[in-house]
């Protein structure tokens, strides 16, 4: 918004350097970042004791952890300054006409919807299970419709190709950028995303299975991908937050990854470097992404150990689903196993234990565990390991899996 708002005092004579300013990704993304700390921090205590005021508390179930009770009584529903966080930046300093903004704002505020809807039904309506499990996965379905159905049929969706890739390009474009002629193919529709440590780091969702021309066939195929994809990391992400600052700081710096992919992603130059596909229009999610980072590191103020208030469902599930569509539109899905690996092994730890107690009891009659709790995290409690010493330890893989990622753009 305030970019259109330059844009018209320049073309009515004023000669403003934040113009020229406002014209750099990376000052609008640093901005963003510091408008987005600013409103969690400075707003996040006023909203707090709103929350509190309002008797919007978590109801804490007695899983015999240390320390779990005195939390009782803790505001939730605290990922609504996150969601403000988050969109105040974005309508403010991103070009509101480009697709992907669009699409995540739409995401931000669709799960955001859900999230608060299930922490409603908890909170004032004293269903702890919440939303029904269906009404959720109802909500994520046709969030990965719109975004399969949008990346699918909008112009504005394309990708350029490098031709150090070795694949076969028919229309070739040059660029000029400092001295240097950098090669690519023109804008055209693809499905093709990244994957690692295959040659040339790419794959056709088109030719997953076979060479498919039933064009219906391929958009119900790359739609399942899609909703699968946005359904198992918000329920992830909801799952990973259980202890205070886990999922929060670890989005934080899945954030961090993804938007520094998405910067090299929207550069040409940085594209060519690491011979990967460029995408077009895609650095104005830089500043989103900024935004995000900011928004969460600005709630661990308030969520680190001991927390003053939890996320709940409209803050887990919101980033969940933001990191998911996120991933999609900058081709980097398939890399989700690993820069959400803490994610990842949370669920599977989840599934694990269900299915193997599910076993046992079918088998023998008693029903046996992996862990001595689940998610992962609660098994460590158990263990007689401090939350804060438990989340920092996560931080760190995190961080590792992380720069783990970032590898696989040249391995291959």
């Amino acid at each position: 918004m305030l970019h259109y708002l330059f844009d018209y005092l320049y073309n009515s004579g004023f000669n403003l350097t934040m113009y020229n300013l406002f014209n750099y990704i990376s000052i609008r993304s640093a901005l963003a970042i510091l408008m987005s700390l600013f409103i969690t921090v400075y707003f996040g205590k006023p909203i707090i004791n709103m929350l509190s005021k309002k008797l919007i508390k978590d109801n804490i179930r007695d899983l015999g952890l240390v320390g779990q009770l005195e939390k009782a009584g803790t505001p939730t529903m605290g990922g609504v300054i996150i969601l403000i966080a988050i969109l105040v930046p974005t309508v403010l300093l991103c070009r509101l006409n480009n697709i992907y903004i669009i699409i995540m704002i739409l995401t931000t505020v669709w799960m955001g919807i859900i999230g608060f809807w299930d922490d409603y039904i908890k909170v004032f309506k004293n269903n702890k299970k919440g939303l029904a499990g269906r009404f959720k996965l109802i909500g994520q379905f046709f969030l990965g419709i719109i975004v399969a159905t949008i990346m699918y049929s909008h112009p504005d969706i394309v990708i350029k190709e490098n031709l150090n890739t070795g694949l076969e390009i028919d229309l070739i474009q040059t660029e000029q950028v400092d001295n240097e002629t950098l090669m690519f193919s023109e804008n055209k529709k693809s499905l093709k995303t990244t994957i690692p440590f295959l040659k040339h780091n790419q794959l056709d969702y088109s030719n997953l299975f076979f060479n498919m021309d039933n064009n219906l066939l391929t958009f119900l195929i790359f739609s399942f991908i899609i909703i699968f994809i946005i359904t198992a990391v918000s329920n992830s992400a909801n799952l990973t937050d259980g202890i205070d600052g886990l999922a929060t700081g670890c989005s934080a710096i899945i954030g961090a990854t993804l938007g520094i992919f998405c910067y090299v992603s929207g550069n040409m130059v940085f594209a060519n470097y690491l011979d990967i596909m460029y995408i077009p229009s895609i650095s104005e999610l830089v500043i989103f992404m900024s935004s995000f980072v900011g928004a969460c590191v600005g709630f661990l103020w308030y969520n680190s150990y001991p927390a003053q208030v939890f996320m709940g469902d409209v803050g887990s599930l919101s980033l969940g689903g933001i990191i998911g569509v996120f991933s999609i539109l900058i081709r980097k899905e398939l890399l989700i196993p690993i820069f959400c690996g803490v994610f990842f092994i949370e669920s599977l730890s989840v599934i694990l234990q269900v299915s193997y107690f599910k076993y046992t009891k079918k088998k023998y009659g008693i029903g046996k565990r992996i862990f001595l709790m689940s998610p992962l995290h609660h098994h460590f409690q158990k263990k007689g390991l401090h939350e804060s010493k438990i989340v920092t330890r996560f931080w760190i893989v995190c961080v590792f899996i992380c720069l783990l990622a970032f590898v696989t753009l040249k391995i291959r």
